[in-house]
């Protein structure tokens, strides 16, 4: 009897040896559990000429300030461009400075690097309020965007809407030679 409890106390102490640490090691990977982001963005009519743009947001939590790139790659533009034109969807309720509104060659950051602007580009910014709540912002650059291998981006640096959902913005940019702005393509953002 007295060797059967002997033995039993044995096993405790080395159940207790290798269980404690396990405990102790696993507690702060509990503690990190996030939300899984699924990389999915969901259109509607695939097939109606709509050309999906890269963007890139700091922030996508409701009311918080954010900083928004919407890229304009080699691949978004067939020729230079004389004038941007975005356009703002009509539920996206956020307040609109020229200050706060900027034109730059950027490079589009990925695992290794961040996001930023290398280099301001000079333009003039004009932001359009329609009466039926329609939201446009013009861009002209001083000189023309060159149609190369650089990327560039309209940075907006505003605070998110109060209501979170989906946002599409869309552009419209007029090149050289021509007297009518053509489609680039939309963004859709996400506000959660």
């Amino acid at each position: 009897m007295l060797k059967n409890k002997k033995k039993l106390a044995l096993n405790f102490k080395i159940f207790r040896f290798f269980l404690i640490p396990t405990i102790l090691v696993s507690i702060p990977f509990l503690n990190n559990i996030q939300d899984a982001k699924a990389g999915i963005e969901f259109q509607w009519d695939q097939d109606s000429g709509y050309r999906r743009l890269k963007w890139f947001q700091k922030e996508n939590k409701r009311r918080f300030k954010n900083t928004i790139y919407f890229f304009l790659r080699p691949s978004d533009r067939n020729s230079e461009l004389l004038k941007i034109n975005l356009a703002f969807p009509k539920k996206f309720k956020s307040t609109l400075k020229n200050e706060k509104i900027s034109l730059c060659k950027v490079r589009i950051g990925g695992f290794e690097n961040r996001t930023k602007c290398i280099e301001q580009i000079p333009a003039d910014i004009e932001i359009n309020t329609e009466e039926s709540g329609l939201r446009s912002l013009n861009i002209y650059p001083y000189s023309p965007i060159p149609f190369n291998k650089e990327s560039y981006a309209i940075v907006l640096k505003v605070f998110n809407p109060k209501k979170s959902g989906l946002y599409q913005f869309h552009s419209y940019g007029q090149p050289k030679g021509k007297s009518v702005s053509t489609y680039l393509g939309s963004w859709t953002i996400l506000i959660d």
